[in-house]
């Protein structure tokens, strides 16, 4: 009798690769890399090798210099006769077509991107109908223009003029068409079928957005992977998705909440990050329609973060980009029982670092620096989480009495 050998699945081997440049030293090349290096992870891949280089600028034909890639390419032939096969490199930044096409022929495994593999996350992500037309969307307008490099064999075509139509073209001479021009014309029309396809969503979801009743929107928003979600959970006592990964929200959820006599809709939208192309940005119009149609926006940071400071300049730009900027908001720095920080030696008299500022430094500089709207929570061990909801009641009161001012409220109280 044959007996059948279970063997476990490997997760494949990801090498990355990243630049220093004059506006990106080494400490923030390091930074960006641990962030592709979740990224990968995320995505079900393990990192074994790093590489990087200092150049002005990426080479246009290979992203790295030749010396570099021939050094990738040794170190990927010395692995594969160790047998422990490498299955992809993948690159800190957007490469073009030329790059990928240059890259694959000269290491033969799989290249990816920091755009493709965001864009492979979500698609893994993705659960409801409007968030996979989202990112279909998306992959397609990341592949239309570099559609040559899936076909650099192809001279031959569908048709031919002449009569040196070649073999096999009796009944195809004519006009003609390249399989890398029918294959343009079929993702253009199945990107225009998206887009009808997201019109009607975006329809569908604004009739339910104006079916809410009077309501305050309240939103978070936030850098990907800052908890987000858990205090979604812990302010509306629902259980949406979390998870210590990147992007693990990409659908909306908006749960009704309610502190003491007053009702309002949380959203939980999805996370930003660093080297977002505008494309995706764009693909995900209707699930930003949230944060666009909000009411108050609650950015929430991960103070634990060694660059949380960044990031707030990410999200804030990326709020500008969706024309948010002016909407009232309020920061929640979060896992402040992650927060760690380095003491200084008494004789130590030099400059002190990010690393050797307190926590209760931290906070006294960023209430001053906010004219005290903020907050510093853990909503993990729900810290400070009743402040928190004392807050959130008078400015959320504060905005329904601007909006709906002979609405009532629950019920009434002595100071209404």
């Amino acid at each position: 009798m044959k007996e059948f050998v279970i063997s476990e699945v490997k997760a494949e081997t990801a090498v990355l690769v990243g630049l220093v440049t004059p506006d990106q030293d080494e400490a923030k090349t390091k930074e960006y890399l641990d962030e592709l290096e979740f990224l990968a992870d995320t995505a079900g891949a393990v990192t074994v090798k790093r590489f990087t280089q200092k150049v002005p600028a990426p080479n246009q034909t290979t992203y790295v210099g030749k010396g570099k890639l021939d050094e990738i390419k040794q170190y990927i032939l010395a692995e594969e006769e160790a047998e422990r096969e490498i299955g992809m490199v993948i690159f800190d930044d957007e490469l073009s077509a030329r790059q990928i096409r240059n890259i694959e022929n000269e290491l033969k495994v799989k290249i990816l991107d920091r755009t493709s593999l965001i864009l492979d996350i979500f698609a893994m992500r993705a659960q409801t109908a409007s968030a996979k037309t989202q990112v279909e969307l998306a992959q397609y307008r990341y592949m239309l223009p570099r559609l040559q490099r899936l076909w650099t064999h192809l001279e031959r075509q569908g048709g031919g003029s002449g009569s040196g139509g070649g073999k096999g073209s009796v009944g195809l001479r004519g006009p003609g068409e390249t399989q890398l021009e029918m294959d343009r014309r079929i993702i253009l029309n199945r990107m225009s079928l998206l887009k009808q396809r997201l019109a009607e969503i975006d329809k569908q979801k604004s009739t339910q957005r104006k079916n809410r009743g009077r309501l305050i929107r309240v939103a978070l928003v936030g850098y990907t992977n800052v908890g987000k979600s858990t205090l979604m959970n812990l302010m509306a006592k629902s259980e949406v998705f979390a998870e210590n990964k990147l992007f693990a929200t990409l659908d909306t959820t908006v749960r009704k909440v309610v502190i003491e006599n007053l009702p309002f809709l949380l959203a939980d939208t999805v996370g930003f990050i660093r080297k977002l192309p505008t494309d995706l940005v764009d693909s995900f119009k209707s699930t930003l329609d949230e944060v666009r149609e909000a009411d108050l926006l609650l950015h929430v940071v991960d103070i634990s973060h060694p660059d949380f400071e960044e990031q707030i300049n990410v999200v804030n730009n990326t709020l500008k980009d969706l024309g948010c900027a002016d909407k009232p908001s309020m920061i929640i720095f979060n896992k402040i029982d992650a927060y760690t920080w380095v003491d200084k030696e008494p004789d130590d008299l030099t400059p002190p670092t990010k690393e050797n500022i307190t926590l209760d430094e931290l906070k006294r500089t960023w209430m001053a620096k906010l004219n005290d709207n903020c907050l510093f929570i853990s909503a993990r061990n729900k810290t400070n989480i009743d402040e928190l909801r004392d807050v959130l009641y008078k400015q959320v009161r504060e905005l329904h009495v601007q909006k709906y001012p002979y609405n009532d409220f629950l019920y009434p109280t002595a100071d209404v």
